[in-house]
């Protein structure tokens, strides 16, 4: 069990790490595969197959608050929500948990920012994620996981995690970096699929998510991802930078990286870019700053 806990103190663990300790009663698997343009996908992607004992976490019902019209799209939940969340999911505070999705971990990151910012550290995101697990031969079931009894999650929140705008705003006044990892034709404003308004916020910084991760679909090395980062946003150890997206999902992957490497204190414009086109009073920046 020793070496279990050394594994869940690093924001990633392997395939091979995660199959020698599928079986511990102590341990919970998060599957949280989801699709933006198709919210129903994730779940029946479950049901279809799925890493043996792990439950289906969705980005909408679990994960976010509902949306008002001062909200980006997916707001967070009070921590005393997510806490309830947790305890119906059978997470409980002396729980491991492993968080997956298709690929990418650009919506397992949420899940696992989630838990840290309830005060929960014992949580890593699988590299690679369910086409790495499945890639590798590994087991699949289409069973729904064996029952277990509704958990006790008392939160322990991380409140400085996080900004609103206001925050946002005042950090920035101070001269700190925001970093938007949404692609680069969206950040430019050439295209906005999503939200009604194209561009990003101004003096915002641009480092798609996806270029944390090798050809392989796992993430790049640590010393790798450092000097990209150090590189694209001036981030290093005691510069960490607040990370954004278009609705504070993906941004969380910004922050695993940073963590993976090294840099930490990294935090999250919660809100991000779909919070902030909600009040045309906002500046909005298009081409490449």
């Amino acid at each position: 069990m020793q070496d279990a806990e050394k594994r869940l103190r690093t924001p990633l663990i392997s395939t091979s790490e995660l199959a020698d300790s599928l079986s511990d009663p102590g341990w919970r698997v998060a599957d949280c595969r989801f699709e933006l343009g198709n919210p129903e996908a994730g779940r029946a992607a479950w049901r279809a197959g799925h890493i043996p004992g792990a439950v289906h976490v969705d980005l909408e019902r679990d994960l976010s608050a509902p949306v008002t019209p001062a909200t980006g799209r997916h707001p967070l939940p009070s921590p005393a929500a997510f806490a309830s969340t947790l305890g119906r999911l059978g997470i409980g505070n002396e729980t491991r948990v492993v968080c997956y999705d298709a690929g990418s971990g650009a919506f397992a990151a949420r899940l696992w920012w989630m838990l840290r910012w309830v005060g929960h550290e014992a949580v890593a995101v699988l590299d690679g994620g369910f086409a790495a697990w499945t890639a590798e031969g590994r087991p699949v079931s289409a069973d729904n996981p064996p029952a277990r009894a509704a958990a006790t999650f008392v939160p322990r929140p991380r409140p400085g995690m996080v900004l609103d705008v206001d925050g946002l705003l005042r950090a920035l006044a101070d001269g700190e970096t925001l970093v938007d990892v949404r692609g680069a034709e969206r950040f430019r404003g050439d295209v906005e699929p999503i939200d009604a308004v194209a561009g990003h916020v101004p003096g915002a910084v641009n480092l798609p998510y996806a270029d944390n991760l090798g050809p392989d679909g796992r993430f790049r090395a640590a010393g790798e991802i450092a000097a990209l980062w150090r590189a694209q946003t001036g981030a290093a150890p005691g510069r960490a930078p607040i990370c954004m997206c278009g609705s504070g999902v993906t941004a969380c992957h910004g922050l695993l990286a940073l963590e993976a490497a090294g840099i930490h204190g990294g935090r999250l414009y919660g809100g991000s870019w779909s919070e902030w086109i909600r009040d045309p009073a906002r500046p909005v920046a298009r081409g490449v700053r």
